[in-house]
């Protein structure tokens, strides 16, 4: 098996994902979404076109020594790199540092009331490496650098290297996406595929930026809705799998929040960083001039399961709420 190609490998079978795929057992077992979105703050996407590797970032057409400098940069930021392409098939066809009229690349940072999103084309990409990464985890726009953006950009994971059920089921769902998109998005910057956002077992996955939600088991027309939910300034709880601003409990917290007061706006539900409880976590979620105290616990599933198709099954857990109640005020602490 080459690392340089992300084409489903032999003997799987094209037409569909089979009975014991990650994603069919975690959708059969109806394993909980929410908490399972990769944390981030700040996410970096790179335009390769290409095959990819299992770890793209020095497994793909992307020149190696500067996929591994950038990653070991990242470590510990906060920011999440990730190679991005267009929809469609992708032929072997460029050098690893060039990209005929340059790459796109995208700067979003996801906390609540500072969103961004920023593009520029790069015609070399050594050029990432003057981004102040610790400034972008803090939230810092890189004024000088590109141009802002509203948004949103959505990025379906698609590396089958990385699991079969993203190949199989993302990239014909990024592909339509796109296919519906083109008149309206000519230039092509709404819709990308991308190496991994973590949870194949919910695949298709996708992240969406700049908020930095994350979803799983999409298709099409639900895509659809949450691009332009997010063009009116909402988010949507349905198949959610949280924010990559927040620790799992945050997310877990926030999404519960939401669900309970009906809030949509990805700005006006803030959870802050989990205590531990006597029976797992705690996290108090300011919601407008309102507050909730969310108490949960980390959960062993069963049936062992394959968590990914690449896998041997193993016990998975999920943070649950056990409990959401009405807190102090936001802003009034006692004690």
């Amino acid at each position: 098996m080459s690392a340089n190609t992300d084409e489903p490998a032999a003997g799987h079978g094209l037409v569909g994902r089979s009975p014991d795929a990650c994603s069919i057992l975690s959708a059969t077992y109806d394993e909980p979404i929410a908490g399972s979105a990769a944390t981030a703050t700040t996410w970096l996407c790179i335009e390769q076109p290409g095959p990819y590797g299992a770890d793209a970032l020095v497994e793909s057409h992307f020149d190696v020594e500067l996929g591994g400098e950038l990653a070991a940069r990242a470590k510990g930021t906060g920011v999440r790199i990730q190679l991005i392409r267009r929809p469609g098939r992708h032929a072997d066809a460029h050098p690893p540092d060039t990209l005929p009229g340059g790459r796109r690349v995208f700067v979003a940072h996801t906390g609540t009331g500072a969103t961004w999103l920023r593009a520029a084309v790069v015609d070399d990409p050594r050029s990432l490496l003057d981004l102040d990464l610790a400034a972008l985890t803090a939230g810092e726009e890189p004024l000088g650098w590109g141009e802002r953006l509203a948004g949103p950009v959505l990025l379906v994971c698609s590396n089958g290297r990385r699991d079969l059920c993203c190949a199989l089921v993302g990239r014909p769902l990024a592909g339509e996406l796109a296919r519906r998109h083109a008149a309206d998005d000519p230039a092509g910057g709404t819709v990308w595929e991308t190496t991994h956002t973590g949870g194949h077992r919910f695949a298709p996955t996708a992240v969406l930026l700049p908020t930095g939600y994350l979803y799983g088991r999409l298709d099409v027309d639900f895509a659809e809705h949450v691009l332009a939910e997010a063009r009116a300034g909402r988010m949507v709880t349905e198949r959610c799998r949280g924010r990559s601003t927040w620790s799992a409990p945050g997310q877990v917290a926030e999404l519960a929040v939401r669900e309970l007061t009906g809030e949509t706006d990805p700005d006006a539900v803030r959870p802050e960083p989990e205590v531990p409880d006597a029976s797992g976590w705690r996290v108090r979620v300011v919601a407008g001039g309102r507050a909730w105290t969310v108490t949960g616990r980390e959960e062993t599933l069963r049936p062992d399961r394959k968590t990914s198709c690449a896998k041997a099954p193993l016990t998975p857990t999920a943070h649950v709420v056990t409990e959401v109640g009405e807190a102090e005020p936001a802003g009034v602490r006692t004690g």
